[in-house]
């Protein structure tokens, strides 16, 4: 049994689900030949880092969805920016390898989209870049930098703090 299937998923709209229904959702995308999009972002408070990775389908026909899941942990374990930006790549990757086990979607189905600034953009996230679409692009996946990584910026971050 994946992790994943222990995790608290929430809708875009608010309800409760079970991950073998977002797998299901996935699935079903996905064989409509439709890009599935992945991010993650984190959110430090004082005691805690609030973890959410959220799950994207985008469809005209069928309008955009999405599903998170938050997790909170220790700070002590992720107080250094590196640390906590990798996890949450390492927590894209995980779920993206759960879809390809338990789907069979193929790899290039689905896109990454990572909380981190290109190099150029010289960003305190900027240097651990090219590390990190090294990591994802290592696992068969593509992956989309700040500003084009909206799944993480945006949908991600909504539900993080």
């Amino acid at each position: 049994m994946n992790m994943l299937n222990g995790k608290n998923w929430v809708s875009g709209s608010g309800k409760t689900k079970k991950f073998v229904e977002i797998l299901e959702q996935v699935t079903k995308h996905s064989k409509k030949n439709k890009k599935v999009f992945i991010g993650s972002d984190s959110f430090v408070s004082r005691s805690n880092v609030c973890f959410v990775t959220a799950v994207c389908l985008l469809s005209k026909k069928h309008g955009n969805r999405y599903f998170f899941y938050k997790d909170r942990v220790p700070v002590k374990y992720y107080n250094i920016l590196s640390t906590r930006i990798t996890e949450e790549v390492r927590r894209s990757i995980e779920l993206a390898e759960t879809f390809i086990d338990q789907s069979k979607m193929p790899a290039d189905m689905i896109e990454l989209h990572l909380d981190v600034s290109p190099f150029a953009a010289k960003e305190g996230t900027s240097r651990f870049s090219e590390m990190l679409k090294g990591y994802v692009q290592g696992y068969g996946f593509s992956c989309k930098l700040k500003p084009n990584a909206w799944a993480s910026q945006s949908v991600a971050d909504r539900h993080s703090k």
